[in-house]
């Protein structure tokens, strides 16, 4: 047997040979994928989720004249000592309130000094007295707190009470978010098949998602003066309403 080998070979490349010759060269086949493909093709799609706001932000503002500086301070903070006081009772703690602006400024008379007085010119107003103002943010949750956390600061002395935000919290903006998303990449989708069927475009992977949020607008009550409440005072009657979150995205397709 070993001694038909040489014969064997030579006879295989003489069929070769002559094979090649009358009917071309052996063709080789190679696939080859282009996964970096610059032309996309993209889809937009977008999702909305209403909600009922769950939180909200309420400005407790104190603003008190006074001779001098010490004594509209010491009225300040007692008030603002007694509203946080108070407003802890509900059950909201010290996270949730914050000062956001402590002021102090000179009243002026409107006469003027005449000529002659110790500072040299035309004349001057002189100082009558002092207001320091001082503003709480308090952040209330659950919401039905709300109306008695305006309720409680005005009857403490708060006489610049509005602003105030309904909001979502972070919880529930989370969840609210992810069921946007998926709203929106479905819906994206969709008009991706849409588009390539009425198109004769053949779809391919996802190869990039863009998604932008847009965030509901606070609902916000109309910030103005309070008058201090009375026992016969109407209770503070605020609602919420409704918050939507819109999220839009943008599917980016490979075609083939």
């Amino acid at each position: 047997m070993k001694e038909n080998w040489p014969g064997a070979i030579i006879v295989f490349f003489i069929v070769l040979f002559v094979y090649i010759k009358l009917a071309g060269p052996i063709p080789f086949f190679i696939n080859s994928v282009n996964t970096t493909k610059t032309d996309l093709f993209s889809s937009s799609g977008e999702g909305q989720v209403t909600a009922v706001p769950d939180q909200a932000t309420i400005d407790a503002g104190i603003t008190v004249q006074a001779a001098t500086v010490a004594d509209a301070q010491n009225k300040v903070n007692k008030t603002s000592d007694k509203i946080i006081q108070d407003v802890k009772k509900l059950g909201l703690s010290d996270k949730d309130i914050k000062t956001t602006n402590y002021s102090v400024n000179p009243n002026y008379s409107n006469e003027i000094v005449p000529m002659g007085a110790p500072m040299m010119g035309s004349g001057q107003q002189s100082i009558t007295g002092y207001t320091v103002t001082q503003n709480l943010e308090i952040k209330v949750k659950p919401l039905d707190k709300a109306n008695k956390v305006v309720d409680v600061s005005t009857a403490d002395g708060a006489n610049l009470v509005g602003g105030i935000n309904f909001t979502f919290s972070d919880a529930l903006q989370k969840s609210l978010s992810k069921q946007a998303t998926q709203q929106a990449v479905d819906d994206a989708k969709n008009n991706a098949q849409t588009l390539a069927n009425a198109s004769g475009v053949r779809l391919g992977k996802i190869v990039n998602v863009v998604q932008n949020s847009n965030q509901p607008r606070p609902i916000m009550m109309g910030a103005g003066i309070a008058s201090k409440a009375t026992d016969q005072s109407a209770p503070t009657n605020v609602t919420p309403g409704e918050n939507t979150l819109t999220i839009d995205v943008v599917l980016y397709y490979e075609t083939y």
